[in-house]
């Protein structure tokens, strides 16, 4: 007999649960402040009962784990929750006046330290974390048909100002608008552009072009970072997300955590672990991957789409849609390889070779309706 689980992540759920049933058997409670619920905790049976980060008063994690719940308390000097119950925001990572002094460098700052001096707790910490931000990730998307989830892949090096930054943030919007949701790596350049459009999409036509030149201001996150941080903290507070429609993700890593996240994508899943971000970003792109003009990271990216397409059963292949003929024939040729591994298997369908990101898009709308 399979046993429901359920999660529970608020205070108001805990109480609501423990007035209807008389056991938590079953039940996951994550980063709940349980300390003045130490008599529900006793009243009921918490056999098989997992609490994740939890607060709890003197004395009751014994007790707990004596009447058979496992209990994974909380991790001291981390600065950030192991043990989260939902993505992280734009304000969350950048809620202080300069980036220096913001939660996202200060964690940054601490993974590097780690590096250098790995601790067993900081490993746990960071596994825990991943953990989380995969299972509040995929509550994020649970609205989101899985075939309208679309990855944009690009270089860092598409600058706010140049031509490959409008081209993917009007990629972006197109897509958005199309209906899609758009997924990125979440850091800048052409992450950033895509993640912009599609913040814009329910916006007027000139937000923008209008939004383009304000960013243009401070082109890049060199030498200046609070600049570059300051002109998309402006364009959001002047275009602001206007419900709470998941348009896009960003899902960057401390990892390379010199290139800050892009303030524009509706759900932001930071990891530690970038073989798992990179990982996971191409798991949920079920609709299919545009790639962009970029560097060894999108060509590593280009070739670990290619090769779970080219093991894939047929129905769970995705369509590649690479954008920029003599980029991907000449300047970086991986279409001739690409092709050569497709040849007689089911991904040959499903790649495709166009000259702009609105043919890119075009040719989404036609697999998706073929």
């Amino acid at each position: 007999m399979t046993r429901h689980h359920i999660d529970i992540e608020t205070l108001a759920d805990f109480d609501h649960l423990v007035a209807h049933r008389e056991t938590l058997s079953g039940v996951t409670m994550q980063s709940i402040d349980l300390r003045a619920r130490t008599a529900e905790l006793q009243r009921v049976s918490v056999l098989g009962a997992l609490f994740l980060g939890c607060e709890l008063a003197p004395g009751v994690s014994a007790d707990l784990q004596s009447r058979g719940a496992l209990v994974f308390p909380e991790i001291p000097a981390v600065p950030f929750d192991p043990y989260r119950t939902e993505p992280y925001s734009a304000a969350e990572l950048y809620d202080a006046p300069t980036y220096a002094a913001s939660f996202d460098a200060r964690v940054y700052a601490w993974s590097r330290s780690q590096q250098q001096s790995p601790s067993i707790i900081g490993s746990i910490a960071t596994a825990l974390h991943d953990h989380a931000i995969t299972e509040s990730l995929g509550e994020a998307l649970a609205a989101v048909p899985v075939r309208r989830r679309v990855g944009v892949m690009g270089g860092h090096g598409a600058v706010r100002g140049s031509d490959a930054y409008a081209d993917a943030a009007h990629l972006g919007r197109g897509l958005a608008r199309a209906g899609y949701t758009v997924f990125t790596g979440g850091g800048p350049g052409a992450m950033e552009a895509a993640n912009l459009g599609a913040w814009l999409a329910p916006h007027e036509d000139d937000a923008l072009p209008q939004a383009l030149e304000i960013l243009a201001t401070a082109p890049t996150f060199e030498p200046d970072i609070n600049a570059w941080a300051n002109a998309a903290a402006a364009v959001r507070a002047q275009w602001p997300r206007t419900d709470d429609t998941v348009r896009s993700v960003g899902i960057p890593t401390w990892f390379y955590g010199h290139e800050p996240p892009n303030q524009f994508a509706s759900v932001i899943a930071k990891y530690f672990a970038n073989p798992l971000r990179e990982a996971t970003l191409l798991e949920r792109c079920q609709g299919g991957i545009i790639y962009l003009a970029g560097a060894a990271g999108t060509v590593s990216e280009v070739f670990m789409d290619a090769c779970e397409n080219y093991y894939a059963a047929s129905e769970n292949t995705a369509p590649m849609v690479l954008v920029g003929r003599e980029q991907w024939n000449s300047t970086l040729p991986a279409w001739p390889l690409l092709t050569a591994l497709a040849a007689g298997r089911d991904m040959q369908a499903h790649l495709q070779l166009v000259d702009s990101t609105d043919d890119a898009i075009a040719y989404l709308l036609g697999a998706s309706h073929a």
